[in-house]
């Protein structure tokens, strides 16, 4: 198993806070890298699309649960610089996937860290970035 870094995308981390089917590979994964040590980010865009998503569907008291979760678990959030942004432009200008999805590719390539995802929107771009099936 590659040892990290990994980036999380939100489907993955919605999948496991949610308990959704197949949330136990995403656990088995966590307590995996937890293990050897490896490094768990997430682009603070992809963290705001899990805050707003668990507020809409849960309510404030979730939403709280899961940012305290994602410190717990000892999450790496990503900033967002200009480059960044234009890099997730490009990749949408080029693939027809969702703008989130984009800043989740970008800080993949950036960081040559596979993604953690279940959206099969990234078949779209496995010739970019390395997709790590949750």
């Amino acid at each position: 198993m590659h040892k990290g870094p990994f980036v999380f995308d939100s489907h993955a981390l919605l999948k496991f806070f949610q308990k959704e089917k197949g949330y136990e590979k995403v656990l088995h994964l966590l307590e995996e890298l937890k293990k050897a040590g490896a490094t768990k980010y997430i682009n603070a865009i992809n963290l705001g699309e899990i805050i707003y998503t668990t507020k809409r569907k849960f309510g404030d008291q979730k939403k709280l649960e899961v940012l305290a979760n994602m410190e717990r678990l000892n999450f790496k959030v990503l900033p967002v610089p200009n480059q960044l942004i234009f890099q997730a432009a490009e990749y949408k200008a080029q693939f027809n996937i969702s703008y989130a999805d984009c800043f989740a590719l970008a800080s993949s390539v950036e960081h040559k860290a596979p993604i953690v995802t279940g959206d099969p929107d990234f078949r779209k771009v496995e010739r970019v970035a390395e997709i790590f099936w949750v």
